[in-house]
């Protein structure tokens, strides 16, 4: 069986290494980016099953990577888990992103909500 693709965009290097960490314990194969333009041009060619969106990125910001997922059609599938140490501009985007999740985000909440979307790969 295939493992699920997520996407973590990040530019905190720690930050994406703890989030694909989670991402991994959950059974999905991850990449990082750190970089929104970056970001950008990889969602162009890839569907990642999950994408782990900061809303604070260099070059295109969180909320314009989000805007694209979401009216791109081949990424009308992908699920969009938006974090932000800023809660409540984040939660202007809750009717946009599948999950909104404040900072400091916790290892086990992460691995578990990812294990919970994908619910054939729990273990």
């Amino acid at each position: 069986m295939n493992r699920p693709f997520a996407l973590v965009v990040e530019d905190d290097e720690m930050l994406a290494t703890f989030f694909a960490s989670a991402f991994d314990s959950a059974d999905y194969e991850t990449e990082m980016i750190s970089d929104g333009a970056e970001a950008l041009d990889f969602l162009q060619t890839h569907v990642p099953a999950v994408v782990l969106l900061d809303l604070q990125l260099p070059h295109v910001s969180g909320e314009e990577l989000l805007t694209f997922i979401k009216s791109h059609p081949s990424l009308e599938k992908t699920l969009v888990f938006v974090t932000s140490v800023e809660g409540i501009r984040a939660s202007y985007l809750q009717d946009e992103a599948d999950f909104v999740l404040t900072k400091p985000v916790a290892y086990r909440q992460l691995r578990d909500l990812a294990a919970r979307v994908h619910p054939n790969l729990v273990g």
